[in-house]
Order: structure tokens, then sequence, then C-alpha cells
């Protein structure tokens, strides 16, 4: 067989299983952790490659040291040689805070962080946004827009042109939130031809709802196919990554005739 042949075959079965948890209120870091710990353990052994939480789900949001913080998702990571994003969160930095989106990969070490491009609301008085849209590559190449950055069309369009595969978006929406929230995810998915992952806290305030966002194709017209959970739980999907690389192909030439 020829390395022509092998290099098409591969991309044709060229498919990633991703993940997400919906999360509730817990009455400690500690707590939430173990819980969740135990959902990560259920992804992990139906073999999924790449994990989102939600924004902001522990009950102490400002991570000092996320080494320590993460150590049991560190270790389920390296056995399940599964990435995990295990949400966003505040982090300071000498002078500095912002909110961080933390990446350990499935080697069990943390290999990078996405800053929230655009703080919301209140947070603006006190975080500093930031500044780069970043591709990260372990099973594919993704990239994360923490909750708010889905309002903004540049944050999804910069991680599509720079190769992203897949976007996680762990946000963290309130119930009244949530009808806008899904119209966004859907029309960032739609516009960059790319399949979105956003979880979600459900309690009291928060609306829960979390999305798995893919794509179809019927005749010449896209349509988004939705995914919702309901409760505190883990869902994980086999996303076809080659399906989006003809679509995705044709939205770049368009936008880039009229620019």
């Amino acid at each position: 067989m020829s390395l022509n042949i092998i290099t098409k075959n591969i991309i044709k079965t060229h498919m990633t299983k991703v993940g997400l948890i919906q999360t509730r209120s817990y009455e400690s870091n500690k707590k939430g952790i173990e819980n969740v710990s135990k959902l990560l353990e259920n992804l992990g052994r139906v073999e999924t490659e790449i994990v989102c939480l939600p924004e902001q789900w522990l009950p102490n949001n400002q991570i000092e040291n996320y080494d320590q913080e993460f150590f049991e998702f560190k270790k389920i990571a390296k056995n399940y040689s599964m990435t995990i994003i295990p949400g966003a969160f505040y982090e300071k930095n000498g002078g500095k805070i912002s909110i961080n989106s933390p990446v350990i990969g499935p080697e069990g070490q943390i290999i990078g962080k996405q800053e929230k491009i655009h703080p919301y609301d209140y947070e603006k008085v006190i975080v500093s946004p930031g500044t780069e849209a970043r591709i990260f590559n372990t099973s594919c190449k993704f990239g994360i827009m923490i909750c708010y950055d889905t309002v903004f069309p540049g944050v999804a369009d910069t991680l599509s042109k720079k190769g992203a595969e897949i976007i996680f978006s762990p946000s963290r929406i309130v119930k009244e939130g949530i009808e806008p929230w899904k119209m966004y995810v859907q029309v960032r998915s739609l516009e960059n031809r790319i399949p979105i992952i956003a979880p979600n806290v459900e309690n009291i305030r928060f609306g829960g709802n979390s999305l798995i966002v893919e794509l179809t194709k019927e005749e010449k017209i896209v349509k988004t196919r939705i995914s919702e959970l309901k409760g505190e739980c883990e869902e994980s999907v086999n996303i076809q990554l080659s399906n989006y690389q003809a679509i995705r192909k044709q939205r770049v030439e368009d936008k880039n005739n009229f620019q």
C-alpha cells in the first residue's frame, strides 16, 4: 500500500472522543473534586480523549496552585491518557488577576492556560483581560473560549483560523441567560464550521443545559445538531473531525472573498 493511500485513510477516519461534565453546587473544593473525579473516571473508562468542565464551578474560585488543587485530576489524566480542561478560575500572579483555564495533558501535566479575553460585568473591575486565543494540540487541535468570550465573533474566528478542530467553552450561565447563550454557541459553530463543547453549572442560580453542538449537512444546508445535559452528569461523543474539513475550507474561502 502506498503512503498516499495510507494518508487518505487516516484523514477519512480522523475522529476524537470528547466529553463534558455538568456540575452542581458543592460544600467545598475537596468535595467537588471528589465528586467530579468519579465522573472523570467514568469518561476515562470509555476512552474519552478530551474532557471539559464549566467555568468557576468550585466554591473557592481563586486557585493559588493548580498542581496541588488538581492533583487528582492530573492522576486521572495520566491513567487514561486523557486531556482535562478543569474549568476556568481566578488566578493571582503578582499584581495581576486573570481568569484562566488550565489544560492538563495526557501525561498528567499542565501544558498551558487560556486567559479569559472578555471579562464579564463585575469581573472587569478586577480582572485583566487576556490578549491571545491559544491553540492546544493533544488528540486533536483545539481552542478554549471562556463563557463571555462566546458573545464576540473574533475569539472563535481566531481559533478557527489558527487551526482549531474543536472549541471548548467552559461557562457559567445564569438561568435567565440560557436561551441567548444557546444561540451564541450555535452561531459561533455555524460561522466557523466547527463543533463546540460548552459545559455549564446547574444549581439554584445557574441554568445547566450544557451543550454539545455538532454540524450536519443536508444537501447544501449546514445545520446544528444539539445535545443538552440535565443535572450533575457526564457525557461523551465521538466527533468525526474529517466531516468538517470540506465545509470549513469552503467557509474560509467565502470569508476571504469578502475581505
